[in-house]
């Protein structure tokens, strides 16, 4: 098979060319939010959130009578965006620690979650779904819904990247300038929840993590400022989607951990060659 009927077969489908735009996005805007998450620590709440939005996809999946759509997002959205207001509420004055308060928050979630879901008497193969995704199911309203927040997300970053990068590294110098420290905090938790349901239907909530973390831990170890990191964040992401899509349809393999493959193997190779130039650095 020459190239170009290999990259061409699986886009005659018109389902499989809307998994591919929505792996496109899924892999960009989660590499974008996965820095910030990455640069201060917070890989631990992005787990914990990826599972704190399934009582809302519960509740959405039971009202609609047990049927994966679309009204998930809504319902995965308003759970994610509760979850990180409370955990910002518990930790606002410091007296519970943050990662105690994230992980009670995630195990009561997800708990109710499963409590719900498990009403439904056909819950086990959507819940399948639910945890690993399903990227042929995109509609086309799931696209324009992605392609929407993915947008309202990087423009907010956007307008506020100088504040989201000094509240990330010197919170000191955020109070001198007299930045809502507490409120920008709050904005980032509610982007990671906006992400993180974005990217659902894509790699579901059990693979969300890496998809989240992978490519931004990756790019840490070649760059060391943010923007560059970035960058290549968001190139390794997208290249991980697109990648891992063919590797899916012609290995036969769900498609997000596909992706979630690719993006360990490049960052073992990095890491693996990172490791070799610093011991090459240091005897010389």
């Amino acid at each position: 098979m020459d190239l170009v009927a290999f990259l061409s077969e699986p886009l005659q489908y018109s389902f499989i060319q809307r998994g591919m735009l929505a792996l496109i996005l899924v892999g960009g805007i989660n590499a974008v939010v996965g820095c910030f998450v990455v640069v201060r620590g917070m890989a631990f709440f992005g787990d914990a959130l990826a599972h704190s939005i399934l009582p809302g996809i519960a509740l959405s999946y039971t009202a609609s009578g047990g049927n994966i759509g679309s009204n998930l997002f809504v319902g995965g959205l308003g759970a994610g965006i509760v979850s990180a207001l409370v955990i910002a509420w518990l930790t606002r004055n410091q007296e519970l620690k943050e990662d105690s308060a994230i992980a009670i928050v995630f195990v009561t979630m997800f708990a109710l979650g499963i409590a719900i879901i498990s009403t439904q008497s056909s819950y086990a193969v959507d819940l399948t779904h639910i945890l690993f995704g399903s990227i042929n199911g995109v509609s086309h309203q799931d696209l324009l819904t992605m392609a929407a927040m993915t947008a309202i997300v990087l423009v907010i970053i956007g307008l506020l990247y100088k504040e989201f990068l000094i509240i990330s590294f010197d919170l000191s110098l955020a109070h001198s300038l007299k930045l809502p420290a507490e409120a920008l905090r709050l904005l980032l938790l509610i982007l990671i929840a906006v992400t993180i349901v974005v990217s659902l239907q894509a790699v579901g909530i059990a693979l969300m993590l890496a998809l989240l973390i992978t490519p931004a831990a990756t790019a840490r170890l070649l760059v060391k400022r943010l923007h560059h990191m970035l960058v290549i964040s968001s190139l390794l992401g997208i290249v991980s989607g697109i990648v891992g899509f063919y590797a899916s349809y012609y290995l036969d393999i769900p498609s997000g951990a596909c992706i979630v493959l690719m993006l360990s193997s490049l960052f073992g190779l990095v890491f693996v060659m990172q490791s070799a130039l610093n011991r090459l650095a240091d005897r010389s």
